[in-house]
C-alpha cells in the first residue's frame, strides 16, 4: 500500500510531529508498505534527511514564533491537495499536530480530494481542537469537565470575578494548541495578566479554567477498544512541554485503579469520543481529584506517537506493538471511508 506520512508543518508542535511522522514511518516500512514522508512546510523528505531528524528527536521546548514565522506555509494552499503524494496515495496517516494539522483544515481538503486519512474528520477536528467548545459539547454529554472563564479579547480580564467563579488557582491556556504550549497555573490574581497575555502569543482565544488537583490520567481509544488507563507522574507539578517529550521528566505507567473508576473512566472516555464525533484513535485526558471524580481536560484527535507518547504506551499495555498499532490506525481510515460513502 502506498501511504503519505503528513508530518512536520507550521504549529508550535512542530518538533512533535516530526518525531511521530518517522516513527510511523518507520514502523509502516516494517509492516510492507510504500511510505513518503511529507512535510507541508518542506516537501518530501529525503531518507538521508529522515534519518537526521529522527536522531534529533524533540526538543525540550518548542520552536520559538520567530522560527516557526520563517517557515513557508505552503499548507495552506489548495495546491497541497494536488501533488501527487496526496493525490495517488491509499492512505495519508496524519502525523500533524495542532495548527492547520490538527484543526480540520487539512481533513477538509483530503475530503475534497477523496484521499482517505487517519483520525477523525473535518468537523471532529475543529470542534476538538476548540477547547471551549469541546467542554460545551462534554456538559451536554454527561462528562464531567471543570469550570471555565474565557479570556477577553480586548481590554484585562477581572481577575475579582475569576477568583469568585473559579478559585484560585486557575489554568490559562490557549483554547486551540496542545502540548501544554502557552499553559501556566496561575496561583494570584496578580499573575492573571501576565498568564493570559502569553497564552495570546500563541492564540486568538485563551481560557481560564479551575484548576483540579490529584492524578493526571488519560485514556486511550483505537476503533471499539479502551486501551488501559495510563497515569503521568511529572518530576514537575505541571505536565508541560519539557516533561512530556524529556525522557526521564515524568513516570508513565498503567493505573492501578478499582475496576469501578476504570469503568467509570472508560465510559467518560467513549461519551466524549461519540459526542465529539471522534473517529480511527484519539486519547481523552482527564484529573482524578481527590475525593475520587474524574474531570475531562480535553479531547486530543491526532495523539503524539513519540517513543514518550501515551497512546504508544498504552496500546503496548493491551499487547498492541508499535507497528501493528499504526498498521492497524491505517486500517481504521479505510474503514472510517468506506462508512463516509454510504
Amino acid at each position: 500500500m502506498r501511504i503519505t506520512v503528513l508530518l512536520g508543518g507550521v504549529s508550535a508542535e512542530r518538533e512533535v510531529s516530526l518525531s511521530s511522522g518517522l516513527r510511523i514511518a518507520v514502523a509502516l516500512r516494517e509492516k510492507g508498505h510504500e511510505v513518503i514522508c511529507f512535510d507541508p512546510a518542506d516537501g518530501v523528505l529525503t531518507r538521508e534527511t529522515e534519518r537526521a531528524l529522527l536522531a534529533a528527536g524533540v526538543g525540550s521546548a518548542p520552536p520559538s514564533l520567530d522560527v516557526l514565522a520563517g517557515l513557508s506555509l505552503p499548507s495552506l494552499e489548495p495546491t497541497l491537495g494536488t501533488t501527487p503524494e496526496i493525490t495517488e496515495a491509499d492512505c495519508v496517516f496524519l502525523a500533524l499536530h495542532g495548527g492547520q494539522g490538527e484543526d480540520g483544515t487539512v481533513q477538509a481538503l483530503l475530503d475534497l480530494v477523496g484521499v482517505p486519512y487517519t483520525g477523525s474528520g473535518h468537523l471532529a477536528s475543529a470542534l476538538a481542537m476548540d477547547k471551549h467548545l469541546t467542554k460545551v459539547v462534554l456538559r451536554a454529554a454527561g462528562v464531567a469537565t471543570a469550570d471555565w472563564m474565557m479570556a477577553p479579547a480586548h481590554g484585562a480580564m477581572d481577575a475579582d470575578e475569576v477568583g469568585r467563579y473559579l478559585d484560585w488557582p486557575v489554568v490559562v491556556k490557549p483554547s486551540k494548541q496542545g502540548s501544554t504550549v502557552g499553559l501556566s497555573i496561575v496561583r494570584a490574581p496578580g499573575d492573571l495578566a501576565a498568564a493570559v497575555a502569553e497564552a495570546f502569543k500563541y492564540d486568538d482565544e485563551v481560557m481560564v479554567e479551575r484548576f483540579v488537583p490529584g492524578q493526571e490520567l488519560t485514556v486511550g481509544i483505537l476503533g471499539d477498544d479502551v486501551l488501559p488507563t495510563i497515569e503521568i507522574v511529572p518530576v514537575k507539578e505541571l505536565y508541560d512541554y519539557e516533561c512530556k517529550y524529556t525522557p526521564g521528566m515524568a513516570k508513565e505507567f498503567v493505573a492501578e485503579l478499582s475496576p469501578e473508576l476504570e469503568s467509570t473512566l472508560a465510559d467518560q472516555a467513549r461519551k466524549a469520543f461519540v459526542a465529539l464525533k471522534l473517529g480511527g484513535y484519539a486519547r481523552i485526558d482527564f484529573r482524578l481529584d481527590p475525593q475520587g471524580q474524574p474531570w475531562c481536560l480535553e479531547a486530543n484527535t491526532l495523539p503524539g506517537m513519540t517513543p514518550t507518547s501515551l497512546i504508544p504506551q498504552a496500546a503496548a499495555a493491551a499487547g498492541v506493538l508499535f507497528p501493528d498499532l499504526c498498521e492497524r490506525i491505517v486500517q481504521l481510515a479505510l474503514t472510517n471511508r468506506d462508512r463516509r460513502r454510504h
